[in-house]
Order: structure tokens, then C-alpha cells, then sequence
């Protein structure tokens, strides 16, 4: 992902150039009764999870009398980004669509309220966490209804064996099975010496300091385990602060024992090292666990995925949430939230999380221990702590809490990581804080 900011008018200008692969085939529901309906999903990597996404509009569709139109709209190349910009400055297109993380608060102002829908859903299905609303309202405005598809916890994978040969960590009895997680002692200190035993051992934890949201996730969440902010939420620069500089001296001693070309690493780089049997943990959704379960299935044997390790300040798990947005300038909004609510409804949930094999994550608290969760594998229960049942964890972004639109501008450059490769490759601490405090002034003036 490129780290550029790009107005509105070189988002429009690619669009244009790109339109042709953003579309595909519409799928057309006959009745016409209430109107019609376009609707921009996120391409899913994981094969039939389209397929379910597409019952469910159907099954919405045929009972409602609308006829509906979707894209399926990939997120390489920043399609999805791109199409957004091209939407709002043209003031048309879906009436549902997709919309990553950031971009709900960047487009707040084009955006339908959803306030009359989630409320509804909300006492359904139980509250959200704090980054969704972080991310997903204004004030007390709600832009976007939190996706499932899509939706995302990048917290460790662990090889089972290879922590308890090189570490003498047991993380399935840290982690066990449909049962409370028993990890007082997983904390920085822990995960540090075991990073260390596990690169003499000849396998080294895989955690990138590139550019992209895999490095930026990581290093969000152990920057805030030690209550080191650049930007505060009320937007006051926070970049000297002794938490900040705790950070930067852990990644220091990690970044010793990682591989060597970390820094050059990209969002398949972590999934790669895990697949190949050189690594003993990434941070990474399920999607490393599922391509090895198809590619290397005697390593998929051996993985578990659990909580993050617990810093001075607290235990912080890098998500990334989806939202679905309707723009103000929508033709058929009833429909719009109509859908939505069907969409929303704990019997979606669930097919969306079985169809995407427990990789997707809904938003609500009430919906963290569907069946799937429970019984995928191999190992059985892999992946019971992913969607933290226990509420274990903090779910957080990097960057946050500064304001949204600063706080993009932090994640979109990579400033996190950068200060982190800046101090362990030699730079004094303080001309590393000062550096990235004149980014953070930068963009605060942007």
C-alpha cells in the first residue's frame, strides 16, 4: 500500500483510469415494487464467502420486492479507497458500500445517518467496542453500521511446538479451548525474552516494520500496551512523553531479534514466514492459518491463535474494522437500511463468519462465540480465542486516539514504524521524537 496521501481529484483521476475493474457482473433480482438498489461489497479473499454475501441480499431482495445490483469490489491497488472518492465527489453511486476503517470520518459529512437503525441493533445484538464507535460515529452520529466481512483481529499466531521447544511456553494451556485464558504472565517482558529464545533457536517471530496495515497494526498495538500516544484525543501533540520513548526502546530490543529484512516487509511477507516453517509467530487474522491448512497442513497442525501480550498500560489486539455506508445522496436509502438490518441480523452474522471459515468479525458483543469459532481446525479450536470471547483484550487501532483525520494521516505514513527502524538503527532517541513530532505537526495542518 502506498503511503502517499492523495487528493480527492488524483483519487478521481485514477478511478477513472481504473473504473473498468472495479465492476463486476451485477447480480439482478426481478421484482420492482420498491425501487432499486446498488450495492458495493469488498471482494473476499476466502472462496464462497461472495456466495453467501449474495444469498443473503437475495434472500432480502425477494422478500422486500427490490431489485438489486452488486459489486464485488477488490481491495488491491486501493480499489475500494478509490472507488469511495470517485463516489463522493461525483455525488453518486452504491446505496451500500463497503467502506475500510478510516473512511467513514473522512467522508462524515456525505454520509446518511444510521442512528434510527443501529440503536435497534445495537440492544439486539449487544454493544460495540470502543474503536468502532471511534471509528464508525461522529459525535453522536453513527455514519456506518459496523461490517462483518471483512472485519478483522491481527493478533498472534503461534506455533504450538516450536514455542514450547525454544520458549517453554504451552500457549494452548495459556490459550485452552473453549475456556478462559489463563495469561497473567504474557506480557512484554515474556513475549520479548521468548522472541529471543525463539531467533537462537533458529526461528524467529516474523513481525514486519514496513509500510503497510500489517506492520502499522503491530506496532499500534504495543505502542499503546505501553500508553504511548503521538497525538492525543483531543489533539495535542504527545510525541515526547516517557511512554513513548518505552516503546521505542522495546522495539529496539525486538527488532534485534527479528529477521533481518523486517523493514522491508509487505502485508504477505509475515503469512509467507509462517507458511514456510521458518517463524514460531506472526501477527496475522486467520488467513495465514488457512492458506497453510491448504498449502502446509503439518504446520496449520501446530498453530493456535490468542491474545496479545499485555504491556505496562494494559493488553491492546490490533482490529481493523469494515463498515457499510450510505451517502446522503443515496435514491433509495429506506432500502439502503433496510438491507443493513437484514444484513445485521445474528442468523447474517453467522453465515457471514461460516462462510469466511471464522476469519470475518462482527462487531457486537453478544456475537464473539458462534459454533465456528469453536470447531474449526486443524487444531481443534485454533481459533476460540480470535473474535476474544472473554473480552480479554483491548481491540484498538493504531494511531488512535488522536482525531480521526489525524490519526489516518499517522497510519497512512507509517510513522510508527519508522520511528521504531529510525531509533534501532542508531538515530539518538530525541532526534527520533523530534522527527516525528514535525510529521504530527504536518499533518495537523493538512
Amino acid at each position: 500500500m502506498s503511503r502517499k496521501t492523495l487528493t480527492r481529484r488524483q483519487f478521481v483521476a485514477a478511478t477513472a483510469m481504473s473504473s473498468a475493474a472495479l465492476i463486476t457482473a451485477p447480480y439482478v433480482r426481478g421484482a420492482y415494487a420498491a425501487g432499486k438498489i446498488s450495492i458495493g461489497f469488498w471482494d473476499h479473499w476466502v472462496p464462497g464467502a461472495n456466495k453467501a454475501s449474495t444469498e443473503l441480499v437475495n434472500e432480502w431482495a425477494a422478500k422486500e420486492k427490490v431489485e438489486v445490483s452488486i459489486d464485488y469490489i477488490t481491495s488491491q491497488g486501493k480499489k475500494i479507497e478509490l472507488t469511495i472518492a470517485a463516489e463522493a465527489a461525483a455525488k453518486s453511486g452504491h446505496d451500500v458500500l463497503a467502506m475500510p476503517t478510516w473512511w467513514p470520518h473522512a467522508h462524515a459529512e456525505l454520509l446518511e445517518p444510521v442512528n434510527d437503525i443501529m440503536e435497534p441493533i445495537i440492544k439486539q445484538n449487544g454493544d460495540v467496542n470502543g474503536t468502532v464507535k471511534y471509528l464508525g460515529r461522529a459525535g453522536n452520529k453513527w455514519l456506518a453500521v459496523p461490517a462483518t466481512i471483512g472485519s478483522q483481529i491481527k493478533g498472534p499466531c503461534s506455533r504450538i511446538d516450536l514455542l514450547k521447544k525454544f520458549a517453554n511456553i504451552d500457549i494452548q494451556e495459556m490459550y485452552p479451548a473453549g475456556g478462559q485464558p489463563k495469561a497473567d504472565n504474557w506480557n512484554m517482558e515474556t513475549f520479548l525474552k521468548a522472541a529471543e529464545a525463539c531467533q537462537k533457536g533458529g526461528v524467529p517471530f516474523g513481525i514486519g516494520l514496513g509500510e503497510t496495515t500489517d506492520s502499522t497494526d503491530t506496532a499500534g498495538a504495543i505502542f499503546q500496551s505501553f500508553g504511548a500516544e503521538l497525538v492525543n484525543a483531543k489533539g495535542d501533540l504527545t510525541v515526547k512523553t516517557d511512554a513513548v520513548r518505552q516503546a521505542l526502546e522495546f522495539y529496539k530490543k525486538l527488532i534485534a531479534v527479528l529477521p533481518p529484512d523486517v523493514a522491508a516487509w509487505d502485508d504477505a511477507s509475515n503469512n509467507k514466514w509462517l507458511i514456510s516453517g521458518k517463524g514460531a509467530l506472526i501477527m496475522n487474522p486467520p488467513s495465514a492459518w488457512a492458506v497453510a491448512k491448504r498449502d502446509a497442513p503439518q504446520i496449520a497442525e501446530q498453530c493456535w491463535t490468542h491474545g496479545m501480550p499485555s504491556g505496562p498500560k494494559g493488553r491492546y489486539a490490533p482490529y481493523l474494522p469494515y463498515f457499510w455506508g450510505t451517502w446522503s445522496f443515496s435514491k433509495n436509502k429506506e432500502a439502503a437500511k433496510s438491507l443493513l438490518t437484514h444484513l445485521s441480523q445474528p442468523s447474517s452474522i453467522e453465515k457471514f463468519v461460516a462462510a469466511s471459515g471464522g476469519y470475518d468479525l462482527p462487531a457486537y458483543a453478544n456475537m464473539t462465540t458462534l459454533k465456528t469459532w469453536q470447531e474449526e481446525g486443524p487444531p481443534k479450536g485454533t481459533l476460540y480465542h480470535y473474535p476474544n470471547p472473554h473480552n480479554h483484550q483491548t481491540l484498538s487501532i493504531a494511531a488512535s486516539p488522536a482525531p480521526p483525520k489525524i490519526a489516518q494521516q499517522i497510519y497512512a505514513q507509517a510513522t510508527l514504524t519508522k520511528m521504531c527502524l529510525r531509533y534501532a538503527q542508531g538515530e539518538k532517541m530525541e532526534a527520533t521524537l523530534a522527527w516525528a513530532e514535525g510529521e504530527c505537526e504536518g499533518f495537523m495542518r493538512s
